[in-house]
């Protein structure tokens, strides 16, 4: 079968610009017939997507919908006048240089969508698995994802160019060397902050003490980690120095471990003394949430007798620690009262954790 041929009259042989006008029309017939059918594929497809999205279970119909509504006109509409241009017969310079504006523009547009696909899996990532810890994860990654996509297209878009990628990556390789050994506590900071992220030392919203500060996490940057702390001011650490600190995470508690020592004068008589032990497991027991461990008649010191008692508040709030060692502290003092038995010192409850850590809740 003949191939079908068009009659074009006289003018259409005109040449414009290096090319009959036969050929300009062609070429503008492929562009606006390709632009013709895009556009009606993401008006209609869209529109239909876009008001049936929401009253479906599925997710793939809002992920289409996202990749329209991030779909740009002028970096689809490069690539599709390069298609139209083939009816030219473009030299080839002409032709590399539409080409390469074509290729540049889909880079560009495939970032984009790149863009939604990660957030649209970080997105389901961070459904299924609602808490801080994944909070933290999806942020770094969103942020590597992000950089690891734009270097790609870049590197791309400079091999389309006609530049020795290699050689660039190489000259990259060695100056990296030296620019590494200049920011070294910058880099070993962004790299901590990969290792508290995979790790999980703390997570944002946990309450933790580093050295003399206790707060609770705010944020955890490529560099720094934010803590709002305990009398309200914003310390800010850099991530290297935390992974090299000794970390408190006061979140992960699950009770609270109280020793409580008092020394009795040496007076006291040996039947108050045999009674103690027993009345102070019953203090303890009558609390709520409260573990009773040992109570002990613990020897003779420089002060007096010594005794030595230990209980776990079933509750990490640092009200609840207070109010229960509070109770039974008051009920030992009138149990001691009643008895006529006198304190050689005062009564000193430990947590398990020091005193000076925290000025208050932690």
């Amino acid at each position: 079968m003949s191939r079908l041929q068009i009659a074009w009259p006289r003018w259409a042989s005109w040449v414009w610009a290096g090319h009959p006008l036969e050929e300009w029309i062609r070429a503008a017939a492929i562009t606006l017939v390709l632009l013709l059918i895009l556009a009606v594929v993401k008006r209609v497809i869209g529109a239909r997507l876009a008001r049936f999205a929401p009253q479906t279970e599925t997710q793939v119909d809002d992920f289409v919908v996202e990749i329209l509504d991030r779909t740009r006109w002028l970096l689809v509409a490069l690539p599709v006048v390069y298609l139209g241009s083939l009816a030219l017969g473009l030299s080839p310079k002409e032709d590399r240089v539409v080409r390469s504006a074509a290729v540049l523009a889909l880079l560009v547009q495939l970032a984009l969508w790149g863009l939604v696909a990660l957030d649209f899996w970080l997105a389901r990532y961070r459904r299924r698995r609602d808490d801080a810890a994944s909070a933290t994860m999806i942020t770094a990654f969103s942020y590597l994802g992000k950089v690891v996509l734009w270097s790609v297209v870049f590197l791309l878009a400079l091999d389309n160019l006609g530049i020795d990628v290699t050689a660039l990556l190489t000259g990259l390789g060695v100056g990296g060397i030296a620019v590494a050994l200049a920011v070294q506590r910058i880099l070993g900071d962004i790299l901590a902050s990969l290792s508290i992220v995979m790790d999980k030392p703390f997570v944002v919203g946990e309450s933790i003490t580093v050295g003399d500060v206790t707060g609770t996490v705010e944020r955890i940057g490529i560099k720094t980690t934010h803590l709002r702390s305990v009398g309200g001011e914003q310390v800010i650490l850099p991530n290297g120095d935390l992974l090299q600190s000794r970390i408190r995470n006061w979140a992960r508690m699950t009770e609270r471990r109280v020793v409580l020592a008092f020394t009795l004068d040496p007076s006291t008589p040996a039947g108050v003394v045999a009674e103690i032990p027993a009345a102070v497991r019953s203090f303890v027991e009558a609390q709520t949430e409260v573990r009773f461990d040992r109570a002990h008649f613990k020897g003779f010191g420089g002060l007096g007798l010594d005794f030595e008692a230990v209980y776990w508040i079933l509750r990490t709030d640092y009200g609840a620690f207070m109010d229960r060692q509070q109770a039974v502290g008051l009920a030992l003092l009138r149990w001691l009262e009643e008895r006529g038995a006198v304190l050689a010192s005062s009564s000193r409850v430990l947590p398990e954790e020091p005193a000076t850590s925290s000025p208050s809740d932690p």
